[in-house]
């Protein structure tokens, strides 16, 4: 997980991305142990409740549950929780922006489709 003062998002926000990430590539499985905020906070030299911020938007999100006693665990059903989520933000945050600068410039859907293919093939539009 890399954090960066210049994001314009807020560190518990990447902290959540961050850990999100780690769900996504299978480094934190379902049902194992998540990081604890004292973990973040003394790994990152952050505040523990900007670390604890970053976690709790994940238990919200039903990512990650509290066992009491225990710490933080990967819920079960986070990867397709995350997954979801992401397709969702992709689709409101560049695809819609992307066919509406297309449609300004006269790019149709089948043209997109066609770079969509070049690209997968390692060609250049």
């Amino acid at each position: 997980m890399l954090l960066s003062n210049e994001s314009p998002k807020p560190i518990y926000q990447q902290i959540a991305e961050g850990i999100e990430d780690d769900i996504l590539t299978r480094r934190l499985k379902e049902g194992e142990q998540a990081y604890s905020t004292n973990h973040i906070a003394k790994v990152y030299q952050i505040n523990p409740a900007t670390a604890g911020k970053g976690i709790n938007m994940l238990v919200d999100e039903e990512i990650l549950f509290k066992r009491r006693g225990l710490g933080m665990f990967v819920a079960d059903g986070a990867v397709k929780r995350i997954r979801q989520k992401r397709k969702q933000s992709f689709y409101n945050d560049y695809l819609i922006k992307a066919l509406l600068e297309a449609k300004k410039i006269g790019i149709g859907s089948n043209e997109i489709i066609e770079m969509i293919a070049k690209y997968e093939k390692g060609e250049r539009p």
